[in-house]
């Protein structure tokens, strides 16, 4: 995918979410190809909670969105104080990364589990995705959480 091509996407997700009532949301920022921007955690409102990866596989830690700085892996994270994995209570929805989602709710993420060893139960949890990224069918896991969405540059698709 272009550049120009990613550069479109991004900004199409912007509108979506502009469009839509997610309540208090989590989200990442994307990193390389990932769909999205740094634009569009901004138009999730002003209390975003982010990720903290910690240095091996495990839970996610969260910060609310703010000042970031590159952790571990070289993500952008949020430096704010650290708030466990009990945050992800206090959200609506969780916006997750993805390599693709099929519809029946399967994630394909990079394999570390980060999420899937997270406190997902009770937000609602919508996979971002390029258009073609949304398949109809992907293997799954028993350790797979399911999503309930997915949030792509022409709109969110429920399952």
């Amino acid at each position: 995918m272009s550049d120009g091509a990613r550069a479109a996407a991004a900004a199409a997700l912007v509108r979506v979410v502009s469009g839509l009532d997610l309540g208090v949301v989590a989200a990442y920022v994307p990193v390389g190809s990932e769909p999205g921007s740094i634009e569009l955690v901004d138009a999730l409102g002003p209390r975003v909670l982010l990720p903290v990866t910690p240095p091996v596989p495990g839970p996610l830690d969260w910060a609310w969105s703010g000042s970031l700085a590159p952790g571990p892996f070289g993500l952008l994270e949020p430096t704010g104080p650290r708030l466990g994995g009990d945050a992800l209570a206090s959200v609506d929805t969780v916006l997750l990364p993805a390599l693709g989602v099929s519809r029946a709710g399967v994630r394909l993420g990079r394999g570390a589990g980060y999420y899937d060893r997270s406190s997902l139960s009770g937000p609602r949890l919508i996979a971002v995705v390029y258009d073609h990224e949304l398949v109809d069918f992907l293997p799954s896991e028993p350790t797979d959480v399911p999503v309930d969405g997915a949030l792509t540059p022409s709109g969110l698709v429920e399952f």
